[in-house]
Parts: C-alpha cells; sequence; structure tokens
C-alpha cells in the first residue's frame, strides 16, 4: 500500500465506492494522510540531502541544549540505533560536535554548531513550506484548530500506551 493511488481516501476518487466503514475509520485516514505528509516532506527536503529526522535532532539540541546521546534519543523520540546514524551525518556536515562530557568521560555530550543552527534554518524553512502544501485547503482558523486537535489526540494515546484499550 505504498502507491499514491492506494493512498487516496476520497469520494471523488473512488466514485463514492469506498466501503463506508473503510471512509469511517480514523486510523485508517490518519495513516494515509501520514503516509502521505512523509512522502511530500521527504520529496521537498530531498534536495537538501536532509532526511526529517536531521530537522528532530537539530531542533530538540537547538530547543533544549547540549546532550549526552541516551537523552538525545529520548528527547527526539528517536530509537538509540538509529540516532547513532544520524549523530554520524549530522557531524561529518558540520552540524554538530561531540565532546567528552566533563562530569563523565565514558559518555559524549552533543552540541549544534552554528552551522547547524543555519541548516535548521533551512530544514524548516522547507517543512514551513510542507505544511503550508498540506494545509492548504485549509482556513488559518482550521489550520490552527487541526494542530490543536491531533495534539489533543496524540497527548491521549501517548498517556494510554501500555494501558486501557478499546474494549473488543
Amino acid at each position: 500500500m505504498d502507491t499514491s493511488d492506494e493512498l487516496r481516501f476520497d469520494p471523488a476518487f473512488d466514485g463514492g465506492g469506498a466501503s463506508k466503514r473503510l471512509r469511517r475509520q480514523l486510523s485508517r485516514l490518519l495513516g494515509m494522510t501520514s503516509a502521505q505528509t512523509s512522502r511530500v516532506a521527504a520529496e521537498a527536503l530531498a534536495p537538501l540531502g536532509a532526511p526529517k529526522a536531521h530537522f528532530v535532532v537539530l531542533a530538540v539540541l537547538d530547543e533544549a541544549g547540549p546532550a549526552s546521546q541516551a537523552v538525545l534519543a529520548d528527547r527526539a523520540r528517536v530509537y538509540r540505533s538509529d540516532l547513532v546514524a544520524v549523530l554520524n551525518e549530522l557531524a561529518e556536515g558540520g552540524w554538530i560536535v561531540r565532546a567528552p562530557d566533563p562530569d563523565d568521560k565514558r559518555r559524549n555530550t552533543i552540541t549544534i554548531t552554528d552551522a547547524g543552527r543555519e541548516r535548521l534554518a533551512e530544514i524548516e524553512a522547507v517543512l514551513d513550506g510542507v505544511n503550508d502544501f498540506i494545509t492548504a485547503p485549509l482556513s488559518e482558523a482550521e489550520r490552527a484548530q487541526l494542530f490543536s486537535l491531533l495534539g489533543r489526540v496524540n497527548a491521549h494515546l501517548a498517556a494510554s500506551a501500555g494501558g486501557a484499550s478499546p474494549a473488543p
């Protein structure tokens, strides 16, 4: 399920023939929308050679300050095994530096560089354009409402992770 046609979820595309059950399944709609928004973002970032993980790590370092790899993985919500490759790419670009932690020489502290802040701004400008493209059919008020509602749903699901599930 990875072609553009398979990700469409609108009655105009399927002639209204899609099952009503499928059209009212939020998890399906959000999954399809997520796949499409991820595709749009990846295509927009490709000319920069910047996967979205670069933005995530640089943004966390810029906002929260230097951190160990373990703390950074938690803050950025990136798997520790995946973070190593991202950090290697960012270090090769001169966008971060790794230095021994003064309190624990066994651990490195990751810090964003000035070049990293410039790179972050470059990536963020592209992603702002992606947001504008994705939400083009919405008014400013609807865009704000969408972010608010999705944030609330996400927070609810995060709070219930590993806990309560809907009854069968």
